[in-house]
């Protein structure tokens, strides 16, 4: 029941942007703290931005301050927008709900690709 489900990814040339977004249904989805990780091939998954339950406070990764993370929980879906976008962006994207130690979920995740 629980889903998260990330959209938003594709192909874009340096210095571009994305907007990635991540619907979520089947838990209270204010009540949880949300983050965007990627992860390249060859590589652990890195924490790229987070955002707290209220979205009062955030958090990036220092390779990504030209990110910006939001959320709207009337519509429970998180966002990442991506400006000035680098080859070394390329990734694939994954939202993540927690609460606590008790519930983490994960999407599927989203391919983003910086290319010329």
């Amino acid at each position: 029941q629980v889903q998260l489900v990330e959209s938003g990814g594709g192909l874009v040339q340096p210095g571009g942007s994305l907007r990635l977004s991540c619907a979520a249904s089947g838990f209270t989805f204010s009540s949880y703290d949300m983050s965007w990780y990627r992860q390249a091939p060859g590589t652990e998954r890195e924490l790229v931005a987070a955002i707290t339950s209220s979205g009062m406070r955030t958090y990036y990764a220092d390779s990504v301050n030209r990110f910006t993370i939001s959320r709207d929980n009337r519509k429970s879906t998180v966002y990442l927008q991506m400006n000035s976008l680098k080859s070394e962006d390329t990734a694939v994207y994954y939202c993540k709900a927690r609460r606590g130690n008790l519930y983490n979920y994960w999407g599927q995740g989203t391919q983003v690709t910086v290319s010329s």
